[in-house]
């Protein structure tokens, strides 16, 4: 299986490749030379075998014969052992035809820790042989630091560095990343938002002699090996509510649309998903998108769903690239016009293949305070992010029919606030949770400057 980049400019790579290189070279992101299918009785056997079997036989349709297949089994029983539910991803029933899929039990009680908790250990096998070390730059908008620090702390062929935007993420987000004591982490306060952290991790691969110099690699959602693990749980999800037999429709709380694509490449392995609504906060960037085929950013406004506070979604372009019929020219033109002008119109072919598989949707803080509440009649809180796919469905339509599964991709306690405002009573708090408040913090600060960042962390990882 070789794996080339969304904007065709950069020579084919191995499955192990693209994992340790995370961004390619020409600045594109990486996408397989033609998708893996799965059979039907492939996918039916799913529903019987515990997850970690389950991801495995999807992992190993991306990695082919680089990875052998017990090696990549025991790589994900020691992964989703860290996970607090036998299940790992659980379905919890909200009314006839609609589940919540539970993706928050694992070590830093959110949905990024499927995939970093495997990630972490597929960057130990292969760095272990190949006898190298890594330094990991993360950008996160919240949760993706602290899986990565929980999932890469105190591994001795990696060093970590998490950029996080100051003030625009919940305490407890940020406690998960700076309280990690291992002297191969490190976290920074960047005076500015998602979009720079994430803008200043894109200018650090793009620099390919510092890239080499200090071994970089990515753990965000540009590193494909992070989408084909969320794949997994759409198989789990939908062959337990009878496909191959019938569809399932999902509903995504989205920004960085790493999850939704992941769905979207589940499909393209022969899942049968009938309709992917990507829901999105009030920087609704891709609900506009796929709604009036314009990709233009916005102001950045702060909610109460921080992570989906973004108003550049790397993942977009792995849509486009493929809803442009794998055009990597005309990829590389869309997206670097995008990034010179923040305002692009979209081909009108490819905004028709992608609206048929996504409907995209956005809902207010208080519609999500609104969707907090009415989620207590089914047993349970969930966090704002969750809410927001809630209240979404209310705006999707038509509906489509048969079973629908919402993402909820965070535990609501690591937003005690919001959900305290929205329902009148704060969440319970988990073991986690209440261990990480109990830890002294570690962090720098930095401005939004590339230079600024790439000289510390040439500092850390030649230290």
């Amino acid at each position: 299986m070789k794996y080339v980049s969304t904007r065709g400019a950069a020579p084919p790579v191995s499955f192990v490749e693209a994992v340790l290189a995370g961004l390619a070279p020409d600045g594109g992101l990486y996408v397989p030379e033609r998708w893996p299918t799965l059979s039907e009785s492939e996918m039916a056997s799913m529903a019987a075998v515990p997850y970690a079997e389950a991801a495995a036989k999807v992992l190993a349709a991306f990695a082919g014969d680089e990875i052998a297949f017990p090696e990549l089994q025991a790589m994900c029983r020691a992964a989703y052992a860290t996970f607090d539910h036998a299940a790992v991803a659980p379905l919890r029933q909200l009314g006839p035809d609609r589940w919540l899929l539970e993706l928050f039990h694992g070590p830093s009680l959110a949905f990024k820790d499927v995939a970093l908790q495997l990630l972490a250990r597929l960057y130990e096998h292969i760095l272990e042989r190949q006898r190298r070390r890594l330094t990991i730059v993360c950008a996160t908008s919240g949760d993706t630091g602290g899986a990565a620090v929980e999932a890469l702390r105190g591994r001795a062929n990696i060093r970590l560095v998490v950029m996080f935007p100051q003030g625009r993420i919940s305490d407890i987000q940020r406690r998960f990343m700076t309280t990690a004591p291992d002297a191969n982490v490190r976290t920074v306060a960047v005076d500015g938002d998602f979009d720079d952290c994430q803008r200043i991790l894109k200018s650090l691969f793009r620099d390919e002699a510092f890239a080499r110099e200090v071994s970089l690699a990515a753990v965000n959602s540009i590193n494909f090996a992070r989408l084909a693990a969320q794949s997994a749980y759409y198989f789990t999800a939908a062959t337990a509510l009878g496909a191959p037999g019938r569809p399932v429709a999902f509903a995504v709380p989205t920004g960085n649309f790493g999850d939704a694509f992941a769905g979207w490449m589940a499909k393209a392995m022969g899942l049968p998903i009938s309709r992917i609504i990507a829901a999105t906060n009030a920087n609704d960037i891709l609900a506009r998108a796929l709604a009036d085929g314009r990709y233009a950013r916005g102001d950045l406004i702060a909610t109460e769903s921080p992570a989906m506070d973004i108003q550049a979604a790397s993942n977009f372009e792995r849509l486009m690239f493929e809803a442009l019929k794998r055009d990597s020219a005309a990829a590389r033109r869309l997206f670097e016009s995008f990034e010179q002008s923040g305002d692009v119109a979209l081909d009108a072919g490819a905004l028709r293949r992608a609206a048929e598989v996504f409907t995209g949707v956005s809902a207010t803080d208080a519609e999500g305070a609104q969707a907090m509440r009415g989620s207590l009649a089914s047993g349970g809180v969930v966090d704002p992010h969750t809410a927001i796919a809630l209240a979404g469905l209310r705006k999707a339509d038509p509906l489509p029919e048969g079973p629908l599964v919402v993402l909820s991709t965070a535990h609501p306690a690591k937003f005690p606030e919001a959900v305290a405002a929205a329902t009148g009573a704060p969440p319970p708090t988990p073991p986690a949770a209440a261990r990480v408040h109990a830890l002294p913090e570690r962090f720098d600060h930095i401005a939004a400057d590339a230079a600024a960042v790439k000289t510390y962390v040439r500092a850390f990882a030649t230290a």
